[in-house]
């Protein structure tokens, strides 16, 4: 299956990819899509994109979102969240679909920074 996937989808990649399985949350950014938090597990990430696998068939290429990667509690002060872009979503045996993120821009809630400033990745 990852053949299939490596010719049916070219490389567009800018930055090297690594293998890393590291909880991420997901939800949609957008107000006319159902609302939903995805917690899944990715199972590679570059520094401007993640891709990994979830039950859940409400994701569409295009789909605007905010993760937060890595993500361990909603209260930790160290999670980075950004605003990302679904760029590819496959189906996978037993009802699973595999999301790659394309990641646009990070939501900076730090200290330093007044409320509102967005830094671009």
């Amino acid at each position: 299956m990852a053949e299939l996937s490596e010719k049916q989808y070219p490389d567009k990649r800018r930055s090297r990819r690594a293998k890393i399985a590291k909880p991420l949350r997901v939800r949609p950014s957008e107000p006319r899509d159902e609302h939903f938090e995805d917690m899944p597990v990715s199972i590679n990430a570059s520094k401007e994109g993640i891709y990994f696998h979830t039950r859940r068939s409400s994701y569409y290429k295009g789909m605007r979102v905010f993760v937060t990667f890595p993500f361990s509690s909603a209260h930790d002060p160290m999670n980075c969240e950004y605003v990302a872009e679904v760029v590819r979503v496959e189906p996978l045996p037993n009802a699973r679909f595999g999301v790659a993120l394309h990641l646009i821009m990070t939501v900076n809630y730090s200290s330093n920074t007044p409320p509102g400033i967005v830094s671009r990745t």
